[in-house]
Parts: structure tokens; sequence; C-alpha cells
């Protein structure tokens, strides 16, 4: 059951306040989950301007499905609302808020199977390559662009998201161990190896910018990258690079998980490495190299 008295307004603007603090607190959740979710609360309520979040019911969030739907909204976008709703449920149900979470009665349409975008082999090492083709400018010191390696060098080589790879400290990589303790999703800790090419750039980049603590990757003012320099730093060696503009950050993760796979790694280990929770998440690049098998058998026998 709900509880007797519903909250007042300011109250509502309360808990959904202590939801968010918890999230970015407790939870260790990226800057962008944060705005996802609070774009989700936001647009939930004013679909339901008056109704307080302990009134809500099942029917109310099946109306809000609904008017997705109507909408055309893509079954990401729609799951992607859920879940934060979802967890914002199972927040008020632990702060006793409420006596249990009326979101578990909404069934929801099932996620399109999309494939990941990566890069082949050939067009990760143009990428990787293209920062040092460029000369030192008055605009841009020389460890800016060793920077920028690094950068693209550990994506690669250790499959970080982005939210990882700029939440990063000097002290989290361990040069002779040649890892990085990562600290991902949920705040689950992780240690990533990192490759021998990676740390060269990595120590050649410290050396030139004299990095020696605090945040590992930093922007002209000594200040930690953001995680929107490092989107437009990729999109410009894309660009420069003859590749699609449209990939994001991610493509190296995906290309990473999909190298691996394709030269035998196990699915177990390459769930470790990325960080997943679920092997469910990591399944979806065994689809990447089928479907890579799959086109080579088509080009390559003759009774295809």
């Amino acid at each position: 059951m709900l509880e007797e008295t519903s909250p007042t307004p300011s109250q509502e603007d309360f808990i959904a306040l202590s939801f968010f603090n918890f999230l970015e607190r407790d939870r260790n959740y990226s800057p962008q989950t944060l705005r996802a979710y609070q774009q989700a609360l936001a647009d939930f309520r004013s679909f339901k301007p008056v109704l307080p979040w302990n009134a809500a019911t099942a029917d109310d969030f099946r109306s809000y499905l609904l008017e997705l739907m109507k909408k055309k909204s893509s079954r990401a976008t729609i799951r992607l609302r859920f879940a934060a709703l979802r967890s914002f449920f199972n927040y008020l149900t632990e702060q006793q808020h409420l006596s249990s979470n009326v979101l578990k009665q909404v069934s929801l349409p099932k996620l399109e199977k999309s494939l990941p975008h990566f890069l082949t082999l050939p067009q990760v090492t143009e990428l990787l390559e293209h920062p040092t083709k460029k000369t030192k400018t008055k605009q841009a010191p020389l460890w800016m662009g060793a920077r920028d390696t690094a950068i693209l060098e550990l994506f690669y080589s250790s499959g970080l998201r982005l939210s990882e790879l700029v939440g990063l400290h000097v002290g989290d990589l361990h040069m002779l161990e040649e890892t990085v303790r990562v600290v991902g999703k949920g705040s689950r800790e992780r240690i990533v190896p990192v490759g021998s090419l990676a740390i060269k750039a990595m120590e050649h980049y410290r050396h030139l910018a004299k990095i020696n603590q605090g945040p590992l990757f930093i922007n002209k003012s000594r200040r930690r990258l953001s995680a929107t320099a490092i989107w437009q730093m990729l999109k410009k060696y894309l660009r420069e690079a003859g590749l699609p503009t449209t990939l994001s950050p991610h493509a190296l993760r995906h290309s990473f998980a999909t190298h691996l796979l394709d030269r035998g790694a196990d699915l177990r280990s390459v769930q470790s490495l990325l960080g997943h929770a679920s092997l469910t998440t990591t399944q979806i690049y065994t689809h990447v190299t089928t479907e890579r098998l799959k086109q080579a058998y088509q080009e390559a026998h003759p009774r295809a």
C-alpha cells in the first residue's frame, strides 16, 4: 500500500533531488546518465504534472508508455525513460516512501536488435596514428597531440567507457604492471590490462605535459579534460582521417571487444574487461563476429 499522505510539491522536488544526489554520490553515475535520468523524470512529470510520486499507479505508467509510442519514440528511448523511472521507484521503496514498485507491473516493448558500430583494424591504425602527424603550433602545444594519441590508444587498448576514461587519475595507471584501475558503473572497480603501445603513448604524454598527479588527462588550462572535449577531439581526427564522423568514442570500445573475439578471446574474459554486469550485454559482440563470418563465407565460398 502507498502512504496515506501525499507529499507537497516541494517535498516532491526534494525527494527527486535526494535520488539524484544518491546516484551521483553513492552509485558514481556519470553526468550523461544523470542528465538522462533527470530528463526521464521531468518528462513523466510534464505528462502527469499534479500526480504525486506516491500516488502513481501502474495504469498511469501504461498511459505514459502509450503516449511515448504515439509520439513514435524509439524503443531505446522508451526503455531508457522507464529504466530511470524504475530506478527512482526502487529508491522510493528503499526509502519507505512506497511499499512496492508499481513499475514492476508494466511490460515494455523489446529493444530492437542493432549491432554496435566498430572500426576495422586498418581504420583503427589510421585513427590512432593521425594525431602524431600533426606538428606543434601556437594554438596546440606538442604535449596536446601526445595527449590525444594517449587517449585514443588507451580507449582501444583497454575498451574503457568515455566516463571511465575522463575520471582517471594519474595514480590509477600502473606503468610497470601495464594495468589501469577503473571505477565503472555502480562504483564497480576493475583492473584492466593496457597494451605496450598505449603504455608508451602514456609515458610520452606524461613526460611532455609534466603530469605527475591529479587528473590523468588535462586541457590547455591544466584542468580535467571533459567528455565533450574528448568527443570533439575524436570527431576532428575521424574527419581528418577520412572516417565516418558519426562514430562516437564508444566505437573504440566496440572495436576493442569485436577484435578480441575475432582473435579467439572467450566471452567471459571480454565481459570482465568491459566491466559488464551481465554476460547478455557482452553477447551482442558475438553477433557482430558471426555476421562477419557469414559475409566472408558469402564472398568466398563458390556455392554460397
